[in-house]
């Protein structure tokens, strides 16, 4: 998702002195403390403390972690390679080929060549770097007689020194056997760093609240602070004011800031899909499991699926209000344009060198998807809400399913638009490709269709938008060898982006018409969960390959919306027990980028490349170093929405 920006300040609410009445102002003052100290989620500053704790203590340890492991070799190996030497015995040359098991229907591709022997004694040797994320399948063919003479399945650790030894036992029966001459280094270690300092530091946070929550300790807190506020309002009637004791004169924050009669559930769960698109984006590490996939297969990414639900939270709120529905379709329509202009600013980030240049300009983009999402799913909610909520009989047969019911006509457009979504890609024919192709094109599906990248979608997109106004470097690009452009925010897929988001709608909608029913509003939200869940299985026959259709993120497909969706619904299922039902967790600190969460997602791509979100690195081909440097990052954004918050600055467009 790419950028956005603009401002709202609330209005910060400051105290004044007089010089009447000191014991009264300093009782209420020590009163408001009580108050404040009373305020569950006010100890939410502490979590934020701890993610700024946690990337100051991340970044040596790491660093230090990268910098001592036995087998760096960043002058030979790079991050995620493996050396392989491949002795061979025979007295023809052997092509060595490889294929990864992550590359689903792919042809073999030519690692090297290895010279025959010299003599029977003196086996010729040659060295090749290999990838180390996911297991290989080496196959050895015979150059003079044109045949295969093994194949070995190894997965090679990273900065791994390998011995592949090809021995001829008879003349029909070749050995080839893996030997490892240097262990590499477990990279995931890194991550169990991180994960162990979280964890302290949790167990720190709640351990200070435990202890602030002690009558002994909130006196003592109460009865010092009495004590500084009496000298300082001493000071400021005597004199100048002791800017030693004022500096500590308020130890608790003030009272939360923002809008009222939120669903905090809802903020939180926006704000953790956003901290994780945000860490992904930065590089995740460069841990491949982190990274998009290459073509099938799942990432989290459900920011979408909760703008649904605050699109149908907000425009109740306004139709509530008395809001003409003509009056806020000009400002549903305002905001998509809105989005779709920053959208276009982001992701063409040429604009700082000079005018922008048409002949090269991408259009698609997150934020272009977003604004396309939110103005559809947008429009259809408006042309049907209703006002109010509570005149319904319950006697009725239909009262447990009135959220579906009153909304039928805009179910009908949205099974019309996946209609859609399915004629184009199952059958609109493509030159020189099968009809219904969801491949990935290249040396997929065994290299017979090398330019078919995306089947039908890839197709719209260049027909409708040009070559040259699409994605040029799709995922697919390394492990499939593609060199057709493909978007994964193109035309067709932003179909099915407008389901999900009416799947969010269909969240809110729970929520509104089942308000306070916490058991019901739960019980919806399973229950759509297990339907979604059900649907997906069926699609992709539990298989990430196998299915009718696959779970695909650069398509979009059916079974990616079903699937994401599915797991939305459970996860806003839990978030809303913990955080409004029962609330056990305040939300923090994914509760403050959720308020935020435009200001944040643009700010996080227009300063990917400053300082404290970069910088250079003493060892490049390091996970660890990688790592700290995206948890920093991602940290740092936190602790800004968090200050905004402070600050009662929300970036509403």
């Amino acid at each position: 998702m790419r950028r956005e920006k603009r401002n709202k300040k609330g209005n910060r609410k400051g105290g004044s002195e007089s010089g009447v009445g000191l014991r009264n102002e300093v009782e209420a003052a020590t009163a408001t403390e009580r108050e404040k100290m009373a305020v569950p989620g006010d100890g939410d500053m502490s979590a934020v403390v701890l993610v700024g704790v946690l990337a100051l203590c991340v970044a040596p340890l790491a660093a230090q972690l990268s910098s001592s492991h036995p087998h760096q070799r960043s002058t030979v190996l790079k991050m995620d390679e493996a050396s392989l030497t491949v002795n061979s015995e025979l007295q023809s040359d052997v092509l060595v080929s490889w294929l990864s098991d992550h590359c689903f229907q792919c042809l073999f591709q030519p690692l090297g060549l290895v010279p025959g022997g010299k003599s029977p004694g003196m086996p010729s040797a040659k060295n090749f770097l290999l990838s180390s994320q996911h297991p290989l399948t080496l196959q050895l063919n015979s150059t003079k007689i044109n045949q295969e003479l093994c194949r070995v399945h190894y997965h090679f650790g990273e900065y791994g020194n390998y011995s592949l030894w090809v021995k001829n036992l008879t003349e029909s029966n070749v050995n080839c056997t893996v030997v490892i001459d240097g262990e590499p280094v477990n990279s995931c270690l890194p991550i169990l760093l991180a994960f162990l300092v979280y964890a302290v530091l949790c167990i720190l946070f709640v351990a200070g609240r435990a202890i602030m929550g002690l009558d002994i300790v909130r006196n003592l807190i109460f009865s010092l602070g009495s004590t500084m506020e009496m000298e300082r309002l001493i000071n400021s009637e005597l004199g100048s004011p002791n800017r030693t004791i004022d500096s500590y004169s308020n130890p608790v924050p003030p009272p939360r800031p923002g809008p009222g009669n939120r669903l905090r559930s809802l903020d939180t769960f926006r704000g953790l899909s956003l901290v994780i698109m945000v860490f992904v984006n930065y590089g995740g590490g460069r841990y491949w499991f982190f990274k998009h996939e290459s073509w099938n297969g799942k990432s989290f990414t459900v920011f979408i699926f909760i703008m649904g639900t605050s699109i149908s939270l907000a425009l109740n709120a306004s139709l509530r209000r008395g809001t003409p529905r003509c009056r806020l379709l000009l400002k549903v329509l305002w905001r998509s344009l809105q989005l779709f202009l920053i959208g276009i600013l982001v992701i063409n980030p040429s604009y700082c060198q000079g005018p922008l240049s048409w002949n090269a300009l991408r259009i698609p983009g997150v934020l272009q998807r977003l604004a396309f999402s939110y103005l559809v799913v947008a429009s259809l909610d408006l042309m049907v809400a209703t006002t109010r909520l509570d005149h319904f009989p319950i006697d009725t047969w239909w009262y447990l399913v009135q959220d579906l019911l009153l909304y039928w006509p805009t179910w009908l457009c949205v099974i019309m638009l996946e209609t859609i979504w399915l004629c184009l890609t199952f059958l609109l024919p493509v030159p020189d490709c099968p009809t219904g192709y969801l491949g990935p094109g290249g040396i997929g599906d065994f290299g017979q269709y090398p330019n078919c990248t995306g089947g039908a979608a890839g197709y719209i997109d260049r027909w409708l938008l040009g070559t040259n106004h699409i994605y040029q470097n799709p995922s697919s690009r390394v492990l499939y060898q593609t060199r057709m452009p493909y978007d994964p925010e193109g035309v067709l897929g932003s179909i099915n982006s407008v389901v999900m988001t009416f799947l969010g709608l269909q969240a809110g909608k729970i929520i509104l018409h089942y308000k306070d029913q916490h058991a019901k509003i739960m019980s919806r939200f399973a229950i759509w969960g297990f339907i979604l869940g059900i649907i997906s299985a069926i699609l992709t026959k539990c298989s990430k390959d196998h299915g009718f259709i696959p779970v695909n993120k650069n398509l979009w497909s059916l079974s990616y919306v079903t699937t994401l969706s599915c797991f939305a619904f459970m996860f806003l299922l839990i978030i809303y027990y913990t955080v409004d039902v029962k609330r056990w967790w305040s939300g923090a600190p994914f509760f403050y980028p959720g308020m935020n969460s435009i200001l944040v997602y643009v700010g996080h791509e227009v300063f990917e490349d400053y300082f404290p979100f970069r910088w250079r690195m003493s060892n490049s081909q390091s996970h660890a170093e990688h790592l700290a440097q995206n948890l920093v990052a991602t940290s740092v954004w936190v602790l800004i929405s968090y200050l905004l918050y402070r600050k009662k600055i929300f970036w509403k467009i």
